[in-house]
């Protein structure tokens, strides 16, 4: 198996960050076939794929979050921070992702975000990659 950590700084309380810049850096130096894991160790940020050639569908899924889950005084978490929480939840904190011949098996529109829910922060997001059977006999 094969481990890099991504840190990241965050701008805004809520954002989405494209990370394939970093994950494809990362598999040039894997077998070419095998299992990405991009895993979120932050119980208020997480990971996701989606759509990344319209920017609007990000920022469009940001602001429905935000209807989901708002900021509320209510809650009885005293970091007031529930809200990040449930986002969190919702979107899941780990992706997992073929690739074959050393690139993701992601959809033409697809990427790999980073989504923030209490920033900004330094961040960090786990990336491991398992080779296939054939990969390590290679």
């Amino acid at each position: 198996m094969l481990h890099q950590t991504i840190e990241l700084n965050t701008r805004a309380r809520c954002q989405f960050i494209d990370v394939m810049p970093q994950v494809r850096a990362f598999l040039a130096s894997a077998p070419p076939d095998g299992l990405l894991v991009a895993y979120c160790p932050h119980t208020t940020a997480g990971v996701t794929i989606n759509e990344k050639a319209d920017p609007d569908v990000a920022r469009d899924i940001l602001r429905h979050l935000e209807k989901l889950a708002p900021a509320d005084p209510a809650f009885l978490h005293a970091e007031g921070n529930s809200d990040a929480h449930i986002k969190t939840l919702l979107t899941g904190v780990s992706v997992q992702v073929p690739v074959v011949g050393g690139k993701p098996l992601l959809g033409t529109w697809q990427t790999l975000f980073f989504c923030e829910y209490d920033g900004p922060r330094q961040r960090r997001l786990e990336l491991a990659f398992l080779p296939s059977a054939e990969g390590r006999s290679r």
